[in-house]
Parts: structure tokens; sequence; C-alpha cells
């Protein structure tokens, strides 16, 4: 039996997307809801923010992996850091962006780790696409920094960061910000990007995703 629910006079359906449980907005003849060839998804019907993905990358519902079974088969790359490295004076910064809209309002989430210490980051930038805030987040972890010469990771689940900012990717838009961003990534001696997969329980990329979405929550709630 397909699983439908109605939620705000939206009408949503459960599906799958990559191995996680998620609503899909429909149309009340139950066809996709599309934007720019697109469709609306979201993890939790009472969530502010929407995501925008390919249909091709939609499963039934019943293709969705159990917590338990991913726990036991995901390749966590954030945990085995972390147990590496404890103690070792690395900074680890774990950002995220959110965007409502895509473009539309926006915040930033950066969760920084240093030894025993801890700092959280929750910053509304108004509105913006999921690009830009992706890498405002990561500029804003950045910009916290004042020594160059204790070894950094960042952590985002963002492939566009990656490209534009490791891979050379030549990006049409956001030239500035993508500029300005490496000339801080230059500043430091031993600094690293590393691409962690989006929603699959790794509570440190969990944190910063609440940070950035929260961000936008409180605007809409004033």
């Amino acid at each position: 039996m397909t699983d439908y629910k109605t939620h705000e006079n939206q009408l949503w359906q459960r599906m799958s997307f990559k191995g996680n449980k998620v609503w899909v907005a429909m149309n009340n003849d139950k066809s996709f809801v599309e934007k720019n060839g697109k469709l609306l998804i979201k993890y939790g019907l009472k969530q502010d923010y929407e995501y925008l993905i390919k249909k091709d990358n939609l499963k039934p519902v019943s293709q969705a992996i159990p917590k338990g079974e991913r726990k036991k088969t995901e390749k966590n790359p954030i945990r085995k850091f972390k147990g590496f490295n404890a103690g070792k004076n690395v900074i680890s910064i774990f950002t995220d962006g959110a965007s409502s809209g895509n473009p539309g309002p926006s915040g930033i989430g950066v969760y920084m780790i240093y030894n025993k210490n801890t700092k959280k980051i929750s910053e509304f930038i108004g509105n913006a696409t999921n690009n830009i805030a992706e890498l405002k987040a990561i500029k804003r972890g950045l910009e916290e920094l004042k020594k160059f010469d204790i070894p950094v990771c960042i952590y985002t689940d963002s492939n566009y960061c990656l490209g534009v900012l490791t891979k050379n990717w030549k990006a049409q838009a956001n030239q500035e910000l993508i500029m300005d961003t490496k000339k801080l990534l230059n500043k430091f001696q031993s600094i690293e990007i590393i691409k962690v997969k989006a929603h699959t329980g790794i509570e440190e990329n969990e944190i910063a995703d609440t940070l950035a979405t929260s961000a936008i929550k409180q605007i809409k709630t004033r």
C-alpha cells in the first residue's frame, strides 16, 4: 500500500532517497510536484526546509535501508578520523548549509572541535542557494581560526564545494565567494576538505545540519 500523508494542505508520498526514507511533494492527482525539472522532498514533514533532487534518485520506500542495518554496513570516515586523531591537535570543522526553496531563506551551520573544546555557529544568511550556503559555512568556519600552523580538516556533504575548492571545477556562479574561500584555505599550513554523506547518522554532521536549518527556523518564527 502506497504511503501518502497530507501536511499543511500539501500531499506527500513516502519514498526512498539514497537509502533514507523521505517525503516527496505530490499534486492532488498524485503526480510529482516539479520545480525546474526536479522533485521536492523533505526528510520530515515538520521541517521548514526542502530539497530538490533528480527523479532518477528516488526509489520505492521498501528500498530504504533500516537504521540498524545502515550502521552495520556504512563506512564512516568521520568516526575513523576521530578515533585516530583524538587528542592530536587537529581542528575538525563540520559544515553544512540549508536553503528553504533553493534559492530561498538560508542558514549555515558550523560545528568545530579541537581536542576537548567545541564551538557551534548557527547563522541566517538571507536568501541564497544551497551552494552558496554550503560555501559560506566553510568560509565562516575558517574565519574563526586565528592560528594557521595547526592542522585543519573540514567536513562537508557538498559535492559542489569539494569540486570548486579542490578539483578546479569551473564555476559559472559564486566566483567571488569561491575565490575568497580559497584565499582563506591557502593561509593554512595543513588543511584538507573531506566529503561525507549527508543524513547517514554521523553525529557531528547532523549537528552542523541542525545548526543550519535552525537558523532558518528562528527567522521564520520571528
